[in-house]
């Protein structure tokens, strides 16, 4: 079975980001978040990313027109029956994903697939609350979803090879290079980088080094884009705090650990971007 209409339930940057690529390559959309100011949050947001594109000259208005025809954002759960592919992009919970999953297991066809697009979680869980084990998959977008190239597709152990190919050929024909992993924490990239971004914090807590010299530093010697703790506000503090703690609850490292700051921080909301203010103040 060939996808062709993909369904996307979260109203969030993820679920808005994965929207644009999915429809940017020719998939129909169908765009779900519980309330309609939301979901015309989301289409506007939609609308003014493609509309920079085409003022850059990265796209054509024809284009921006054809991808904005794809997508139709709505309310009810049970509009999303009709896809071949459901993918979750809500928060990073572990009950409300298994609710979730279990809500789209009644009202979608048993042929669907359904999806996740969690970072750490296990998506055996989720899985298992359906009646269709076999056809639920990790398939994990990097954020900003447009920009990042990279997608995990993550087995489960109950995940057929049909299902792992679909959504394989679903993120190549979405332009991403998808890796295939199996089901554990943090899969490939947040496994290996987690630590690493806990770490500078504790630096950070502990006085080594300033902010902005920590940042400096691994731009500057490791010819990264983005220092670890732009990179933190970049995330969200909630999120990567919650990742931290999927992973320390599965392997009990202490480099998964969280640092105490980090939890000190996300306790002041001081979340990054999102709220404006986390390492960095975006206020200004």
């Amino acid at each position: 079975m060939a996808v062709k209409r993909v369904g996307i339930v979260g109203s969030g940057i993820m679920g808005s980001g994965i929207a644009e690529v999915a429809a940017k390559s020719g998939y129909e959309v169908v765009l779900r978040s519980r309330a309609q100011h939301s979901a015309d949050a989301m289409v506007a947001s939609l609308e003014k990313s493609l509309a920079k594109q085409v003022e850059r000259g990265k796209l054509e208005a024809t284009d921006r027109d054809a991808t904005l025809g794809r997508v139709r954002a709505v309310t009810d759960l049970g509009e999303l029956a009709d896809c071949d592919l459901v993918l979750e992009s809500i928060l990073e919970d572990l009950d409300a994903k298994k609710a979730l999953f279990d809500e789209l297991d009644r009202l979608c066809p048993e042929s669907t697939i359904l999806a996740t697009n969690t970072s750490t979680l296990p998506v055996v869980e989720m899985a298992m609350v359906t009646g269709r084990p076999e056809k639920v998959c990790g398939v994990h977008f990097f954020n900003p979803a447009p920009m990042m190239s990279l997608v995990e597709i993550v087995r489960a152990i109950t995940t057929s090879d049909e299902t792992i190919t679909e959504d394989t050929a679903f993120a190549t024909a979405c332009g991403k290079n998808a890796v295939q992993v199996n089901d554990q924490a943090g899969f490939i990239v947040n496994a290996l980088m987690f630590p690493y971004l806990n770490n500078a914090v504790r630096l950070f807590d502990a006085g080594v080094a300033t902010r902005d010299d920590i940042d400096a530093a691994m731009k500057g010697g490791c010819n990264f884009p983005m220092g670890p703790l732009e990179l933190l506000d970049l995330v969200g503090l909630d999120t990567s705090l919650a990742i931290l703690e999927a992973l320390y609850a599965e392997f009990k490292d202490p480099n998964y650990a969280p640092a105490p700051l980090l939890r000190r921080m996300v306790s002041a909301e001081r979340l990054g971007r999102k709220t404006r203010l986390g390492f960095y103040d975006y206020r200004k």
